[in-house]
């Protein structure tokens, strides 16, 4: 089931990652280093969300289903 859920954040993370490169590329094309930072700090969660520990020290459906993280990956699809 892990490795199910790291597969289905994965899945949700590639147009999450698609938009930052773009919020990225917007922010360098205006010198907006701040803005640059936030895009960088949001790519840098997303890539490590499959890593989360809540994941790996979940016992069951439940904890699993609780590790989506939705300030980074949005709303959960087990809702």
């Amino acid at each position: 089931a892990k490795v199910i859920f790291k597969d289905k954040i994965r899945e949700v993370r590639t147009p999450l990652l698609a938009e930052q490169d773009v919020a990225y590329m917007k922010a360098l094309e205006a010198d907006d280093s701040d803005a640059q930072t936030t895009a960088k700090n949001a790519k840098t969660a997303l890539r490590n969300a499959p890593a989360s520990s809540a994941i790996a020290n979940a016992s069951n459906i439940t904890a699993l289903k609780a590790a989506w993280d939705t300030s980074v990956l949005g709303d959960s699809p087990y809702a």
